[in-house]
């Protein structure tokens, strides 16, 4: 099945910045002539498939126009406020994986694992999260039965919208599972919660996160669409189960519950959905990669119509600095800021790409080792993502790319499904969960040369096989915390802790804090514990 790169449609619902309490009030009314009404917008049906693509385009854009100029989220340079950019920063940065040149703000603190309640980056992650989840609970609030009735919509559309409803309530549900990961307790809002500045949601608790995320993704998983009948780009069952089966991998973290065997359920059903492994590894971090039989949900980017600082378009044009040619990657320019660290480049057993050709990286004037993280060119680069087509073309623009990021696959699946057994989990065997890692290394090799025995499927393997299929995909922070890896000194690598060889930090750190800023306007927030 081909699938066509549609890009987001123009968003007609302005949408209110949210107050710090994480209750907006979206029904608001016009500010400039180009501004409508949440009235005008939902009198014509036609338009809520222009609301739920603003749900999902607050996971790639930033704002109202283009790469900049009327930020969602206030508080932070409208580039760095992105949802996938900010999940980099969080997801990578404080580990193996990633290392930043730029001294914007507080970022450097991420690597440095010294980030505090006032972090911006922490604190536009926390917002840009309730920003989507405020737009998709007005969403729900003005497609009620009761609304739908009141506005003379034709009860024959009403089929039509109740889909997007679910789609609207699996990205909330979404946003949920990061704030539950992420800070691990966090306020809860829906349709139903009052709005206005002056009610202060209550605090869920991991445990309630956790419970609200799993009842919401099981009943998803019986009204999206069935895998890959929806529009590319848009969620459907595999969606549901991708985010059940990482709830349940994480579960022992998260609520102190193993959920092995769920997980293998929920990857099993995956697996039996149709979906396959692109046969070439690069060709899912291309411009391209729409055509990927392996992507089971994409966050969309395309250099004409989701024009985004943050995204992907950041991840490629930081990579590139000292010694590259931005021709070779389909942009025009580098910023000279993200590169890896040793421990990430060593877990290839040949770096350049010959032998395993998942290792990506560009070392020429490089040094291994980070030794100064202020100088660019200390840290191999990771080019993984091009803005180039498989057939070798550029991407349609040369400052925004074309590449859209696999936030569900089937290579992560794979490795989620032999973790889970080897934790225990039952409903599979050793041999099965060898055999799907065999296939992830077999297409890494090109042949059967890499692949490993039952005996050598061991947790020490995993959470390496799991960096060198899935390194810069926003994994790594929580898989690190899960294997007991994230703070602790039984793994260190280049300034952990801000010291060149590493050091353990505090545990605290696990989790990320409750921003100062809603501490403050909600007096029903208590902090993360050691912060």
């Amino acid at each position: 099945m081909k699938r066509h790169r549609s890009g987001y449609f123009a968003a007609l619902l302005s949408a209110a910045v949210l107050s710090a309490s994480c209750v907006g009030d979206l029904n608001t009314t016009p500010k400039s002539p180009e501004e409508i009404t949440t009235e005008q917008v939902y009198a014509d049906p036609d338009n809520y498939i222009n609301v739920l693509a603003k749900i999902y385009g607050s996971l790639a854009l930033t704002g109202q126009q283009g790469g900049a100029g009327r930020p969602d989220i206030q508080g932070i340079d409208e580039g760095n406020s992105g949802f996938l950019r900010l999940l980099f920063d969080l997801q990578e940065l404080p580990t193996d994986e990633a290392v930043f040149t730029w001294s914007d703000g507080s970022i450097k603190d991420l690597h440095r694992m010294s980030w505090l309640p006032t972090s911006e980056y922490v604190t536009s992650f926390y917002y840009r999260l309730y920003y989507t989840i405020s737009i998709a609970n007005e969403f729900l609030r003005e497609t009620t039965e009761a609304r739908l009735t009141a506005r003379n919509i034709p009860q024959e559309r009403w089929a039509e919208i109740d889909a997007y409803r679910n789609e609207s309530r699996f990205i909330r549900a979404m946003c949920y599972w990061q704030l539950c990961d992420a800070f691990g307790s966090a306020p809860y809002v829906d349709e139903n919660s009052a709005v206005g500045t002056s009610n202060f949601p209550v605090q869920y608790t991991r445990q309630q996160l956790f419970e609200y995320v799993e009842k919401e993704m099981t009943d998803a998983a019986t009204r999206l669409p069935d895998p890959r009948t929806n529009a590319y780009g848009r969620v459907d069952k595999a969606s549901a189960w991708m985010l059940l089966a990482k709830l349940y991998l994480n579960a022992e973290i998260y609520v102190g519950q193993p959920r092995y065997t769920d997980c293998i359920a929920c990857c099993r059903q995956i697996i039996n959905a149709g979906y396959s492994l692109d046969p070439v590894y690069q060709h899912l971090f291309l411009a391209d990669n729409q055509n990927s039989p392996e992507i089971i949900f994409p966050i969309q980017f395309d250099g004409m119509k989701t024009q985004s600082y943050g995204g992907l378009s950041f991840v490629v044009n930081s990579a590139i600095g000292s010694g590259m040619n931005p021709a070779d990657y389909g942009v025009s320019g580098g910023w000279n800021s993200l590169r890896t660290t040793s421990k990430l480049v060593t877990k290839f057993s040949d770096p350049t790409g010959a032998t395993d050709k998942r290792a990506i990286f560009f070392s020429q004037g490089r040094s291994l080792v980070v030794n100064n993280i202020d100088e660019p060119t200390d840290g191999y680069a990771v080019v993984k993502y091009k803005n180039k087509t498989s057939t070798g073309q550029d991407g349609s623009n040369k400052e925004f790319v074309d590449i859209d990021f696999p936030f569900f696959r089937l290579g992560d699946v794979y490795l989620m499904f032999a973790e889970a057994v080897v934790r225990g989990g039952t409903g599979a065997t050793l041999g099965e969960a060898v055999y799907y890692v065999n296939e992830l290394r077999q297409r890494a090799y090109g042949d059967t040369s890499g692949n490993i025995a039952e005996g050598d499927l061991t947790l020490d393997f995993l959470i390496d096989e799991r960096a060198r299929e899935l390194y810069w995909e926003c994994t790594r922070r929580t898989d690190l915390i899960r294997f007991g890896l994230f703070t602790t000194d039984r793994y260190l690598w280049d300034w952990k802790g801000d010291v060149p060889g590493g050091r353990a930090v505090e545990d605290k750190y696990n989790l990320y804090p409750i921003p100062s800023s809603d501490l403050v306007s909600n007096p029903n927030l208590k902090q993360t514990p050691g912060y």
